[in-house]
């Protein structure tokens, strides 16, 4: 007599492949996130938490809205709360204080993570960005910190040889250095940003601004100045600064044109490149379309 066994499926395996499935199949954030929630409910132990955390980590970096980013973020965080899931949720968790306008928690997490990696280069650049928003909002708080955070890139994408953010990267530090006071530094990192980001409008922009700056301050000196020819003299060198920030000014607005991102930037550089134009030319603006079209073609 033939004694058949048959394997029957375990019930709770079963479900648990669909539980999984349930998460795979969501179609976005907040609804794999509920799956998710859902299945740690039911299988804690389950050997799949850390491919689940993945999943939910990628997701949520999908999102732009900071707000939303932190709603979910605070929810992943109550359901993995082991080591290796918390280490899964930091990158997750700096996105989203970042896009959630919270610096301080920022601040705190990079400065973990780097204690663990002080090489992490996307965490180097990022920081140096939040540092050069928050000092353009006029918030020093970070300045210093961020600016270190700044040199360290550099040098780790110099010696690396990468120079596709070197750019962004050298315009971010010189906001951060104008933060300081430190105009000179600003400026030579501006310079060396326009060689290496030579289709960025910001840098010239900032240039511009810099010599501005410069100009403006010795401006005040030369109105001083007896008659003579050390007052004719400055009056040269005044002019000479002056046309490089128009120049400067010049070669943004070309390079901002027809580009919406950089709508802001024409409405500020556009009333002072006409100003410092007209100076410079008796009151006329002819010739001003030429200059700014004369900047437009590839560099």
């Amino acid at each position: 007599m033939c004694c058949c066994v048959f394997l029957v499926p375990s019930l709770n395996a079963q479900t648990e492949v669909d539980a999984l499935a349930a998460i795979k199949i969501a179609t976005n954030p907040t609804t794999k996130l509920a799956a998710a929630e859902d299945f740690i409910a039911k299988f804690p132990k389950s050997n799949a938490r850390l491919d689940i955390t993945k999943l939910i980590a990628a997701e949520i970096l999908k999102i732009k809205n900071g707000a939303v980013a932190l709603a979910l973020l605070e929810r992943a965080q109550a359901v993995f709360t082991n080591t290796q899931e918390r280490e899964l949720l930091k990158p997750v968790a700096l996105t989203a204080y970042v896009l959630g306008n919270r610096p301080d928690e920022a601040f705190a997490l990079a400065g973990d993570i780097l204690a663990q990696n002080p090489d992490d280069l996307p965490v180097l650049v990022r920081m140096t960005q939040l540092g050069a928003d928050e000092a353009r909002k006029r918030n020093r708080k970070y300045a210093d910190v961020s600016l270190q955070y700044g040199l360290k890139a550099i040098t780790l994408i110099e010696a690396d040889k990468q120079p596709d953010s070197l750019g962004q990267l050298y315009q971010q530090t010189a906001i951060l250095h104008l933060a300081n006071g430190n105009t000179q530094e600003a400026r030579a990192r501006l310079e060396k940003a326009t060689t290496l980001s030579p289709r960025d409008p910001g840098n010239f922009a900032l240039l511009g601004r810099v010599i501005n700056a410069d100009y403006v301050a010795q401006l005040s000196t030369y109105e001083s100045m007896p008659a003579g020819k050390a007052k004719q003299e400055t009056s040269r060198q005044l002019n000479s600064i002056l046309d490089r920030v128009i120049d400067n000014y010049a070669r943004a607005a070309a390079l901002a044109t027809g580009r919406a991102e950089y709508q802001t930037l024409l409405q500020q550089v556009i009333p002072d490149l006409t100003t410092y134009y007209k100076q410079r030319n008796d009151g006329s603006i002819k010739g001003l379309r030429q200059l700014i079209d004369r900047y437009k073609s590839p560099q």
